[in-house]
């Protein structure tokens, strides 16, 4: 089996590869990336010159350029993670992240309609839902939920949902679509809550939570995150959407609350700031297609899985460090 992996040196992708390799040592995987500042050449570091694994450094908007790669490999299945991601960049900057996250999937997917790719995956979020109120408990979306994004990136996410199921009614694609909740685990880009949290707790700076730090997240560990796509690209149905989410529902202080227990600083850390635009209150997703049908669990728990977390940034400071200081963009491993 070859598979093409787009975006896999960011976190989730690179998550996935080293998963693959570890379940499905026989594939072969070509990593696709184009190394924005998100994506970390050195976290594949141990697997760059491994049998049957090729890193291209490349753009998905790169027409020319994604077709030679494709013709050059054959893929059987394209797993696509490429995505600008941060929703704080996307407001900044809306028309990076339609290029990318709309254009860039489109290239992929005529790339999969000319090469008779057996199943293109395409990776989505729960924010194409929109947000849930935060005294209804009891609500959380599932796959026929209406698709609200709030911001441009969701907005961008739920343009290429809609664009990877028209190339399958139009030109018979094989493709299947998955959204999932917030990811926590090893190799996140401390830009997002749980790493900066982390790395500005470790250093005695301000942990900054937008408003009054109520708002809800879903979490998710990457590694039950990888495992459901494994299960979905092998044996889901071909042109469904599958919702992953643990239900493990924390607001923002509360989660920064015991990530500074965790590492033993203080709670004296936590600031507030002004609210983001257009800020989602909750986020919820209602799995139960995807352990139905394919026998999924997570099998992480929470509090183990932070915990761990909090213990690889600890021992991984070099890792984060160059990110901090810029040093992973000057020198990457060399291929």
């Amino acid at each position: 089996m070859n598979i093409i992996v787009t975006g896999g040196a960011g976190f989730i992708g690179s998550n996935f590869i080293f998963y693959l390799l570890a379940a499905h040592p026989d594939c072969r995987i070509v990593c696709l990336d184009k190394l924005t500042y998100a994506g970390n050449l050195s976290t594949l570091a141990p697997v760059l010159k491994r049998p049957g694994f090729r890193f291209v450094k490349l753009d998905i908007c790169d027409r020319s350029g994604v077709f030679k790669l494709f013709a050059e490999e054959r893929p059987d299945i394209v797993v696509n993670f490429a995505a600008e991601s941060h929703v704080d960049r996307s407001i900044a900057e809306p028309a990076l992240f339609l290029e990318t996250n709309v254009l860039g999937v489109q290239v992929l997917l005529d790339a999969c309609c000319s090469f008779g790719v057996q199943r293109f995956h395409h990776i989505s979020t729960d924010e194409v839902y929109g947000d849930l109120p935060l005294d209804r408990p009891d609500l959380a979306f599932d796959e026929t939920s209406p698709l609200r994004p709030s911001s441009p990136y969701s907005a961008a996410k739920a343009a290429a949902d809609l664009l990877v199921l028209a190339y399958r009614r139009t030109f018979g694609l094989p493709v299947s679509i998955s959204r999932c909740s917030n990811n926590y685990g090893p190799y996140q880009f401390p830009e997002k809550l749980i790493p900066l949290t982390v790395v500005n707790a470790l250093r005695g700076r301000p942990l900054p939570l937008y408003g009054d730090g109520r708002n809800v997240r879903d979490w998710l560990h990457v590694k039950d995150h990888c495992r459901a796509l494994d299960l979905i690209i092998n044996r889901g149905k071909e042109g469904e959407i599958y919702n992953i989410g643990a239900r493990v529902e924390l607001s923002n202080l509360e989660l920064a609350e015991l990530i500074v227990k965790e590492v033993g600083a203080s709670c004296d850390l936590i600031s507030f700031v002004a609210d983001r635009k257009g800020h989602d209150l909750r986020y919820a997703l209602n799995a139960d297609k995807l352990r139905k049908e394919l026998g999924w669990q997570p099998t992480v728990p929470f509090a183990q899985g932070l915990k761990s977390t909090v213990a690889w940034y600890l021992a991984h400071r070099s890792w984060w460090e160059a990110i901090l200081s810029g040093e992973y963009r000057r020198e990457p491993p060399k291929l």
